[in-house]
């Protein structure tokens, strides 16, 4: 593994940056980000990843890697890794990159970090059950209550459930779970440093609900939780008819969106936002951004990914606070 730090600014944040799969667009897309306008100069980037991607993708985009400080200790050698699919030799690779920024953010050694994408295949040949990123930070820092937040323009939603079938989502909507939800979202409200934050909980069924016509899991879950979260102190409201409820927080009159699944959530922030979005781990001991899609195998190295979301995800990562 390769530790690779560009434009050392001890008075800038430090931010552990992963390079993700070797086979997909990340070490591309961190390439282009951290030389962007954007990102440039407003934190200290650590790559994460081996010298033989940043080489290559350097190659790629015909720039010197001579601006670079590096300090190699190489897993991949050569730069005949395979690319544009999953195998276990990316899993693998990938998974290592991810636990040593943990190691370094547990160790204070850096701010925050930054990971580009992995994808589940390439981590299922390597031999590992995580699906994602999220469960596997959470276990590497024994973190029990977590949740996903995606950010894209005005939205920015949280997830009571994550990667799980439709049909196993009603029974995982309870008291507990949504309430931790919540709170995990003012939370998260802290981390943006917004200080009067209105953070709203969307219904499951459609109105809401309609007082129990079109399903129970708002009067049996979602409605306690409100009401509980709202005497701890937590600004919150709801449960909101998820039709219109998207439309009231893209026109700000909320900051935060507690939402009960996955695509609920990812639909509209991605109608708005599909090259920008940034996924947030909630919950871990250290800040953690992501951009909001995949490896993208079949543009990976062409030298044609678009950075947009990795730069909003180091951008993000540059600003918020645990």
């Amino acid at each position: 593994m390769s530790l690779i730090v560009i434009n050392a600014m001890t008075e800038k944040k430090k931010i552990a940056i992963t390079l993700g799969d070797p086979a997909g667009i990340g070490s591309e897309i961190v390439l282009k980000s951290v030389l962007s306008e954007e990102v440039c100069g407003i934190c200290m980037p650590v790559f994460i990843g081996d010298a033989a991607l940043i080489d290559s993708a350097a190659e790629l985009l015909g720039l010197s890697i001579n601006r670079f400080e590096l300090v190699k200790t190489n897993a991949i050698t050569d730069r005949s890794f395979l690319k544009n699919k999953p195998s276990a030799e990316g899993g693998r690779a990938a998974v290592s990159y991810i636990k040593k920024a943990v190691e370094l953010a547990s160790a204070k050694e850096v701010d925050a970090i930054v990971t580009a994408p992995i994808t589940k295949e390439s981590l299922k040949m390597a031999g590992y059950k995580w699906p994602g990123h999220t469960e596997m930070l959470a276990e590497l820092t024994a973190t029990k209550d977590y949740a996903m937040m995606l950010c894209g323009g005005p939205l920015n939603v949280v997830l009571v459930t994550i990667h799980t079938a439709i049909k196993n989502v009603p029974a995982m909507i309870t008291k507990d779970s949504v309430l931790r939800t919540v709170m995990l979202a003012n939370k998260a409200s802290q981390m943006m440093g917004i200080k009067e934050p209105q953070i709203a909980v969307a219904g499951l069924n459609p109105h809401a609900g309609e007082s129990g016509m079109f399903g129970d899991e708002e009067q049996n879950g979602i409605i306690p939780a409100v009401e509980e979260a709202q005497r701890i102190g937590i600004p919150v409201s709801g449960p909101y008819p998820p039709d219109t409820l998207f439309h009231r927080a893209y026109k700000k009159e909320f900051d935060i969106v507690v939402c009960m699944y996955h695509d609920q959530g990812l639909i509209p922030l991605k109608m708005i936002a599909f090259d920008k979005g940034v996924n947030v781990t909630i919950g871990l001991p250290f800040v953690r951004t992501s951009p909001d899609h995949g490896t993208a195998y079949d543009i990976a190295w062409k030298g044609i990914a678009n950075p947009s979301s990795m730069i909003e995800a180091i951008k993000k990562a540059a600003g918020f606070k645990i």
